[in-house]
């Protein structure tokens, strides 16, 4: 048994550890928190086709059907692990690994589709059309946004890790730095109850 395993217990995996999240205020980020747990004990979110279904679905990203496949779940786990990279290296002041820097940066390269407006077929109104995303170019959204993200000092500064040591999900805090939890709904409540515990332990 190691050191990491002796201070961070496995617990059991509960559905909401498993749950996909969608609040890290950027398409990057919601992609990185697919992995949850990430420095204690991995639970990884984005296992199977299907979820990957699910996940793009709840990011916004509408894809062709054909390109649901392994290799773009694959793929996509090489882009979470190289945007986690260059997250962390912006939250701790360091360098990224060059690795990672090169594939987010071929990633990148495949320029999504553009939307385009249509009058509709009853000539009335208007409407905002774009064909399905390829596999790449998907992957080319996702690293986009990171950049945005990391190349403005705004959002870059409003880069937080969530508090609770068996979460340590990355999300945008555009509210000036006063958030310590990831959601309070989650971490924060836990941690609430995790201190009540305590001293209740404690008192006489």
């Amino acid at each position: 048994m190691d050191a990491t395993t002796e201070r961070f217990p496995r617990t059991r995996v509960t559905a909401q550890l498993r749950a996909l999240r969608f609040d890290g205020g950027s398409l990057a980020l919601n992609l990185i928190a697919t992995l949850g747990r990430r420095t204690t004990t991995p639970v990884e979110r984005l296992g199977t086709l299907d979820r990957l279904r699910d996940w793009c679905d709840g990011v916004g990203l509408r894809l062709g059907d054909d390109a649901f496949t392994d290799r773009l779940l694959a793929e996509l786990h090489t882009v979470r692990e190289a945007s986690y990279d260059v997250v962390a290296a912006v939250l701790h002041d360091q360098a990224p690994r060059p690795e990672s820097v090169t594939l987010l940066n071929a990633r990148a390269r495949p320029v999504p589709p553009q939307p385009k407006l249509r009058i509709p077929g009853s000539g009335t109104g208007v409407e905002a059309v774009t064909r399905p995303l390829s596999g790449r170019e998907a992957q080319s959204a996702v690293v986009r946004d990171l950049i945005a993200v990391v190349g403005d000092p705004e959002r870059r500064g409003a880069l937080r890790v969530c508090e609770a040591e068996l979460c340590s999900m990355v999300y945008l805090d555009p509210g000036g730095g006063r958030r310590r939890w990831c959601s309070m709904r989650r971490c924060g409540n836990s941690a609430k109850a995790a201190r009540r515990r305590a001293r209740a332990a404690t008192a006489p």
